[in-house]
This record gives C-alpha cells, sequence and structure tokens, in this order.
C-alpha cells in the first residue's frame, strides 16, 4: 500500500511524465513531418523482425529533472503478434523500433496472460542520455503522425 509520502511525491512531480495517446481528429496536435520523401521507410514497431505490430500502444514517458536520461513504457492490449495467423513468422526477441535513421531495441518485454491466454504486452525502453532521448522523441513523431497519436504532457 502507497503511504501518504509517496502519493504526495508522485503529485508534487507531473512535469517528469508525459504520454502519447490515440487523439481525436478534432484534437489531434499537428505535426511538422521530418520526411518529405516517398521512399522513407515508415515508423514501425515490430516484436518479431520484419512482423509490424499493427496495434497502436499507449505509452507513458518519464525524465530525470537534469534530462540525462528516461523511460518509455509502452502497453499493448491484444497486440497482433499473438494472432494464429502470424506465430509462424518467429518468436519475440525483443521491442524494436525501426524507421529510416535506423533501429532502437529493448529486451524489456513482458507479456500479460488471462486463463492461459496472452492480453497484452507491456515493454519498457530506457533512454540514457540526451541523445537517446532526442532520437526516441523523432521516431515518436514520425509514429505519431502515421497512427494519429498525439503527445499530451503532464498535468494538461
Amino acid at each position: 500500500m502507497m503511504s501518504l509520502r509517496t502519493i504526495l511525491l508522485l503529485l508534487s512531480v507531473p512535469s517528469l511524465s508525459s504520454a502519447f495517446s490515440p487523439q481525436l481528429p478534432s484534437t489531434r496536435h499537428a505535426l511538422a513531418s521530418t520526411t518529405s520523401s516517398s521512399t522513407a521507410l515508415p515508423a514501425e514497431i515490430q516484436f518479431v523482425r520484419g512482423l509490424t505490430e499493427k496495434v497502436i500502444p499507449s505509452i507513458k514517458l518519464t525524465r530525470a529533472r537534469d534530462g540525462s536520461s528516461g523511460t518509455a513504457t509502452f502497453q499493448f492490449s491484444n497486440p497482433n503478434v499473438f494472432d494464429a495467423s502470424t506465430s509462424s513468422s518467429g518468436e519475440i526477441t525483443g521491442m524494436f523500433l525501426v524507421d529510416d535513421e535506423g533501429e532502437m531495441s529493448t529486451t524489456d518485454v513482458n507479456a500479460r496472460f488471462l486463463n492461459g491466454k496472452p492480453q497484452s504486452i507491456e515493454s519498457v525502453l530506457i533512454l540514457r542520455s540526451p541523445e537517446e532521448w532526442d532520437r526516441f522523441m523523432r521516431f515518436m513523431e514520425r509514429y505519431g503522425e502515421e497512427n494519429g497519436l498525439g503527445f499530451t504532457k503532464a498535468g494538461q
């Protein structure tokens, strides 16, 4: 059980967390495109190399006050990597964020099961430097633009 001190601490630092979430068309933030070429690779999330995850995740961000590090926590409900039609594509070996700049990856991938059936995936990407944070944000700008996600700072 959380103590009152822990709850107050969490409430006192809302500026340290943010999130990407689906936005309604009327409230979607306009994002400038960073890829003007039609040959640019789409920004994709993969759990099995070469198999694009079609389910759009909920993403929560935290960042150190000094900007030196951060985390991105991804929540996928009923991801298509669990579908019977994709099971022959391979095993889940990590989460791969792929775009025209390259790839970011993590092996911190956890599946949640209900009555023996997979229900969701939670994955955490650790961003260890301001450069990794900037690279992640560029990926998310592309991914968000392609998938209707908007960025909401905490407290808004």
